[in-house]
């Protein structure tokens, strides 16, 4: 019996993958990766470098950030504190999908990852205060292959769940291009 469960989103690309926990009257243990399980469910990836973020305020988006080749990036995304809403946008220039996207909750409680491919930009909102968000990915940082895309743009439809003061967001995030305006990177 695998550790694994995967589960199927509107895009099948973007896959979320759920590690089984174990516990007791300690806590509990979960093997959140293992490549030779992951590869297999059809997930053979070579991670090579993991990030961890944390979010003070409640509404803080991150994104929507993608690194282009040669330093392009898969994600297996999970939060260790609180919750966030996920997304993931389709930005390949010939897939049936392009510019739609795919979100779901994550969190510390339902212990679900959710892998992003490459071709994809990525962002979360977060719903709680101090969310920690740990991902995993495929290629190094690259400053100079690192790009976003405007978290706000109406194409794109996300319903982000924001508070009644609205996004924190970083200088950076602000200026994104429109996924009109991006230039063909997949």
């Amino acid at each position: 019996m695998s550790n694994l469960s995967i589960e199927a989103t509107a895009i099948p690309d973007v896959r979320i993958i759920t590690p089984r926990k174990f516990g007791d009257h300690r806590g509990f243990f979960s093997e959140v990766y293992n490549r030779r399980a992951f590869a297999e469910i059809g997930v053979d990836l070579d991670f090579v470098q993991d990030n961890h973020s944390l979010s003070a305020a409640v509404g803080t988006i991150r994104g929507l950030h993608f690194q282009s080749h040669p330093f392009a990036q898969d994600k297996l995304v999970r939060v260790t504190r609180g919750a966030i809403y996920d997304v993931a946008v389709d930005i390949r220039r010939a897939s049936p999908t392009y510019g739609k996207h795919v979100a779901v909750e994550l969190s510390a409680e339902n212990w679900r990852q959710l892998l992003v491919p490459v071709g994809f930009a990525h962002g979360f909102c977060t719903l709680t205060p101090d969310a920690e968000v740990v991902y995993k990915v495929t290629g190094y940082y690259s400053g100079a292959n690192d790009h976003g895309l405007a978290w706000d743009d109406p194409a794109l439809a996300i319903d982000w769940p924001l508070p009644p003061g609205g996004a924190v967001l970083s200088d950076k995030d602000l200026r994104h291009p429109r996924l009109a305006d991006l230039p063909a990177c997949f």
